[in-house]
């Protein structure tokens, strides 16, 4: 069963099978049969073992006696983790596809050029699972014979000693062992092996997400001891490869140049000018090189430059800082401005939020932001869209066919569409009668963003999305391939190599005008009760991690929920909890937080708490956490970084392994689209012992099927329009009496981050260690005046999430100290000084 953990304590048989025949023929071809079906991963077994036994010549006569396995020969088809390096993955091109509308990102490899060439390289089709190493690489031990190829980022790489050719296939005998260095330049290096590693699929694709615990080995980075069968199936070949034989060098043309500095083409929107930023604001953008943040991984890189000026002093209804949208879609390699700070959206990001994005980097040069490391500089540059679509069908060539494709001039600089308020907008129908106004907004040279209506909440809009959801679904259109929600907002992601950005526009208005008015709508609903322990310990340890790593002032801080009160003019802090326990909450919107979090909105507006979101965001917030920003409520889907303000903790919103039948056909997401949550209060040990049953199929939640009728919505706005705006007026009152607040006292401000004291500059005897790699000081593992041995960890470096270990280059004496813990620093920095002895 999926799921089931095997103790130190197991007994070793795990199962037993037994076949029967006519005769022993008849027997062994069931046999064989049964153990070709029989998969059992995350554990290593004896099922190769006892498949090649099968196999053999001696077990086939019959010829089967007490010491015939001493001389059998058995080659285990898997490679064994001698070392893992710092972080090593198994991923498949083109990743988890279908789920973005409910937070499952794509995973796979972050520079799919390299993954793809790869794998083209050993005769493997494009979707077979190879390894991701970042920086520093494994040492792998080879089991059987077998054929791979190294391409990426150039590091050393040895077979037993020798030094081996990247972008080549190679042959690796068994029991050789492969070791892969450290990243020269670049970032990431990829490893396939002929027939592909041999991991589950999980919804669709062998790719890790580690952050959720699933795909991959294990749900997780790769560690020492693990062992990765080997396909010995040449089913992964896609019918658009031909296997080859013998399998052929990548041409030298093919092979990029990994450098420091980083041209990246991307498509100007969804989020531009006027609307968002002023013109001035995003000819800064193009003009600047971005530094990348040491806080960079597969999630997102950040990015360092200057900080941009809005059109907007905030975002309304979504939030307090002019970056803020009603939640909305992204884009796979959207440039996000979460606040002031950009971060480039990758394959492992989240899908739904509530920031701009004003750029979206095309397809073909996405596999660049795989190679990017901190301290390296990005300048970006503007394509239109039939120039992406030329880049990706050249690489595309490139690959399938080991041909260099033709370089690129640059660019055309494309101007608004006549009576669209941006460049960014493609087209716009005008509301007319009960139809709102729709902008088609171009999103990267694969999805447009679709935005209705005014920038306000209204469910209207939602529902209208939702009639356009299913009017596509019932009759689809050729090329495209998924529909994710927002709150007033739909994107659509679509193969532009099978219909073009201007066909699909033009069928969508189509589309669009004839779709029925939203006023009568009815959609399917269920009211789903769950517990909630109010600012339970893990709530409030999120908030402490947060005050003692990245800000210990703000005005959120030290307690969320008096901020709340205190924002949105309410009289105590149980008011706020009473107002919570009374709301029902409903669902716009799916993994606002990954894995099917849910964007909710209370369906009341006098239950509608404003918030600001965490600026900068949190590094850590606890699953089943429940937040509120804006004014909308979430439920973290797992351990992740967050922005919202905490209230408290209910049970998990998703579920792996499907131990609990409220996990509908095959779908780890327990919340659905108009589902309305609704809170009761436990204590935390109910809670906890709640989230146990719950995880294991023993508690199911309290839900009603109903219907959400719009029509009768909206009377009841009617009815209660006066107690509505009352309440709507108090809370704006609160929030400018906070804003003024904040302008009393600067260090307040939800934009200003104080900086830590700068450290004295000594003078130092000895040799400078430096660091290799920008990032943050983990821990400081000596003192001044402390001996210390060549190769002795000196202290840890924390960059992309990992960390690394800085080593004395030398015996001698820590002479001076140049860095502390919690600060950053840079390549090329002095850390500490080493005298020699």
């Amino acid at each position: 069963m999926s799921g089931t953990e095997v103790t130190p304590h197991y007994d070793p048989m795990i199962a037993k099978l037994i076949v029967h025949g006519a005769d022993r023929a008849d027997a062994l071809a069931k046999m064989k049969a049964a153990l070709a079906a029989t998969r059992l991963s995350g554990i290593a077994t004896n099922l190769s073992y006892l498949r090649q036994i099968i196999d053999s010549p001696a077990f086939a006569r019959g010829e089967v006696f007490t010491r015939l396995l001493d001389g059998f020969q058995f080659a285990a088809p898997v490679v064994e983790l001698v070392e893992p390096g710092t972080y090593t993955t198994v991923q498949d091109y083109p990743g988890r596809v279908g789920y973005w509308d409910v937070g499952v990102p794509p995973s796979g490899p972050m520079d799919d050029y390299a993954f793809r060439l790869a794998n083209r390289l050993v005769g493997n089709g494009s979707d077979a699972a190879g390894l991701e190493c970042t920086i520093l690489g494994p040492t792998l031990r080879f089991h059987s014979d077998a054929v791979v190829a190294l391409t990426g980022a150039p590091t050393p790489a040895t077979v037993d000693g020798a030094p081996v050719a990247f972008w080549a296939p190679l042959k690796v005998a068994a029991g050789q062992v492969l070791k892969i260095g450290k990243a020269t330049q670049g970032c990431r290096t990829y490893l396939a092996v002929a027939g592909g590693i041999d991991v589950p699929v999980y919804l669709g694709s062998r790719a890790t997400f580690a952050l959720g615990a699933f795909g991959g080995h294990a749900g997780r980075p790769l560690r020492a001891g693990d062992l990765l069968p080997i396909s010995q199936s040449a089913q992964s070949a896609a019918a658009s490869f031909t296997l080859l034989t013998p399998a052929v060098p990548a041409p030298t043309a093919l092979i990029p140049c990994y450098e420091n500095r980083w041209n990246v083409g991307v498509l100007y929107g969804p989020h531009g000018a006027p609307d968002f930023f002023t013109e001035a604001s995003i000819e800064q953008f193009f003009a600047t090189d971005w530094e990348v943040h040491y806080n960079s991984n597969r999630l997102g890189v950040r990015l360092v430059g200057p900080k941009p000026t809005w059109a907007r002093t905030d975002g309304g209804e979504a939030g307090l800082h002019p970056s803020n949208v009603h939640d909305t879609e992204y884009a796979i390699g959207s440039v996000n401005f979460t606040g002031d700070m950009p971060v480039i959206l990758t394959r492992d990001g989240p899908s739904l939020g509530g920031f701009v994005c004003p750029v979206t980097i095309a397809k073909a040069e996405l596999w660049k932001i795989g190679q990017v490391k901190p301290g390296d500089c990005i300048r970006f540059r503007r394509l239109d869209f039939d120039e992406a679509l030329a880049l990706e069908k050249a690489q595309d060539r490139a690959i399938e066919t080991l041909t260099p494709a033709p370089r690129s001039n640059g660019g055309r600089v494309l101007r608004a569409p006549q009576g669209t308020v941006s460049e960014c907008v493609l087209a716009e129908l005008p509301a007319s009668g009960g139809r709102p106004q729709v902008s088609y907004r171009q999103a990267g040279d694969k999805y447009l963003l679709l935005e209705y209506g005014e920038m306000v909440l209204d469910l209207r809009l939602r529902l209208r999305i939702h009639a356009l959801m299913q009017a596509l679904k019932a009759d689809p259109v050729p090329g495209i391939l998924e529909l994710a929600p927002g709150v007033r907002s739909l994107q659509i992601q679509y193969d532009s190599r099978v219909i073009g950005q201007q066909l699909l526009v033009d069928t969508l208005l189509a589309l669009e005008q004839g779709l029925p008015d939203a006023a009568g709508l009815k959609v399917p609903s269920r009211i789903v009760r769950l517990p909630m322990a109010w600012q339970d310990t893990a709530t409030l340890d999120a908030v402490a991690r947060y005050r003692q790593s990245v800000r210990d002032t703000a005005p959120w801080l030290p307690s969320n929920v008096e901020f709340m009160r205190r924002i949105n003019g309410l009289d105590s802090v149980d008011t706020v909890r009473q107002m919570v326990f009374d709301t029902s909450y409903m669902v716009l919107g799916l993994g606002d937080v990954y894995l099917g979090a849910p964007c909710a909105v209370p369906v009341d507006p006098r239950h509608r708490l404003l918030t600001s979101k965490y600026n900068p965001a949190r590094t850590y917030t606890a699953e089943g956490t429940v937040g509120i920003g804006g004014v909308y409520m979430c439920i973290y889907g797992m351990d992740s970084p967050g922005g919202y303000q905490l209230i408290g903790r209910t049970l998990p919103i998703w579920n792996t392994f499907l131990k609990n039948r409220a996990f509908e056909n095959g779908e780890p997401w327990l919340l659905k689209f108009f589902d309305q949550v609704q809170y009761y209060p436990v204590s935390e040990d109910e809670l906890t012992q709640m989230r146990d049953d719950f995880r294991h199929g023993r508690l199911l939640p309290d839900v009603t099927e109903t219907v959400f009728d719009l029509a009768a919505h909206e009377r009841f706005l009617a009815d209660n329009a006066d107690s509505i705006a009352a309440f709507k007026a108090r809370q704006q009152g609160a929030y400018a009496e906070e804003v003024a607040r904040w302008q009393a006292d600067a260090s307040m401000s939800p934009d200003v981050i104080p900086e830590p004291p700068a450290l004295p500059d000594t003078d130092a005897e000895g040799d400078p260690v430096v660091a290799d790699i920008s990032g943050n000081i983990w821990k400081l593992l000596v003192a001044v005046g402390q001996t210390v041995r060549a190769g002795d960890p000196l202290l840890i470096v924390e960059a992309m999430k990992m960390e690394f270990t800085v080593a004395a280059p030398s015996d001698g004496v820590v002479t001076a100290l140049r860095c502390q813990a919690g600060r950053p620093v840079n390549a090329g920095d002095a850390l500490l000084f080493v005298a020699r002895a």
